[in-house]
């Protein structure tokens, strides 16, 4: 029987420098008897000798899509926004299922192609909980820059943009820059900021907390569902704090956290938001004050504030990949908590994990428009 061959692809994503598979996590596929292809990718943080010493192959950049059909593709982020039909397997984040703007054309590509999607994100245990997930460190990224957002208004005005950041080799640059950054700020505050972490009993709240806490901040409020549930938003606690980290999953709609009038209030503080969840084209995104995703480059988007509102500023920053703010680090932990299951993957459609995967890839295929697919129906009997 012939090995099960793994095709990591490339990163396309600006500013990407994580990878699905790590060296460490190629070895280990390899010794099981796994053929592990790599593209060669210049925006990982993994270069191309850590995996050849590993038994993997370097392929070109952009090979996967002349692979042959039976080949596993396996990414982090989403392809890019082209429009032939998809032949693989792939096991990526697509961020398709939950209504997100032009989900449709991303996932009607793969019935197209007939092809499948296992959604990295939706991949479950037993006990319906994530098997593997870049949470905590998004959070922890997500916060870190929201810090360093909050003391560059302090330093430097409102009318000034806080400039791009680029990766960090390790956490403990990133807490050094945070530092020097809050105490800065404190000397012009006269104070340390208030963070409100709301999803702070998750992944990606810990990892918020975590920041603030080894930035030496005194005053974080921690809320998850019970601060949520006791009452409807908008929150004046977010408007009164300096910084609001969002970092909860949202899978139904719920009152917003804030809204444009809750901007007005007299004692609004806040003046930076950190949406780590990053629903930014979902339409029951619960912060409705911005509409576009930020990037490493331009890490904020300033809101425009209702009439009335006090001078204070407020910036956005809604950055899709946070983790790769430490992609050394992120990627490490997400690639081996995922390891269990890309053992797997030689006999996925007999493995539950993975065939709950498909199970799902299926059900959102059968809600695209009539007509948009060739083979929708079949989609939809495959089903029983």
């Amino acid at each position: 029987m012939s090995s099960t061959v793994l095709h990591v692809r490339a990163e396309t994503k600006p500013l990407e420098h994580r990878s699905a598979i790590t060296p460490s996590i190629a070895k280990k596929l390899v010794d099981a008897g796994y053929v592990v292809n790599v593209e060669e990718s210049p925006l990982s943080i993994f270069h191309n000798k850590e995996y050849e010493s590993t038994g993997a192959t370097i392929v070109p950049t952009g090979s996967w899509t002349n692979a042959p059909s039976e080949h596993i593709i396996v990414g982090l982020k989403e392809l890019p926004e082209e429009d032939f039909p998809l032949k693989h397997t792939h096991v990526q984040f697509a961020h398709c299922y939950k209504g997100q703007g032009g989900w449709d054309t991303v996932l009607n590509r793969f019935p197209r192609g007939k092809g499948t999607l296992l959604d990295l994100e939706f991949l479950e245990d037993e006990n319906g909980r994530r098997v593997a997930a870049f949470g905590y460190h998004a959070g922890f990224a997500g916060a870190a820059l929201a810090l360093m957002a909050w003391a560059w208004q302090l330093t430097h005005g409102k009318d000034q943009a806080m400039p791009g950041v680029t990766a960090y080799e390790n956490e403990d640059a990133l807490i050094k820059d945070v530092k020097d950054a809050v105490e800065k700020g404190r000397s012009k505050a006269g104070r340390l900021p208030r963070v409100l972490v709301i999803g702070a009993l998750g992944r990606c709240g810990k990892g918020a907390v975590d920041l603030c806490e080894k930035a030496g901040l005194d005053d974080i409020l921690k809320w998850d569902l019970p601060e949520t549930k006791a009452k409807p938003g908008p929150y004046q606690e977010i408007v009164e704090s300096d910084v609001f980290v969002n970092c909860i999953y949202l899978s139904a709609k719920i009152p917003p956290f804030i809204s444009p009038d809750s901007l007005a209030s007299p004692s609004r503080n806040l003046s930076v938001v950190c949406d780590v969840s990053c629903d930014t084209t979902n339409p029951h995104n619960p912060i409705p004050i911005y509409d576009i995703n930020t990037t490493f480059s331009e890490p904020t988007v300033p809101v425009t504030l209702p009439r009335g509102s006090n001078d204070l500023p407020l910036s956005v920053i809604s950055i899709d990949h946070l983790p790769s703010l430490l992609p050394r680090e992120a990627s490490e932990a997400f690639s081996t908590a995922l390891l269990p299951s890309l053992l797997q993957l030689k006999d996925w459609r007999n493995v539950r994990v993975w065939q709950q995967a498909e199970k799902l890839f299926k059900e959102k295929c059968a809600t695209l428009p009539e007509g948009a697919v060739d083979g929708r129906a079949e989609l939809i009997a495959g089903q029983s």
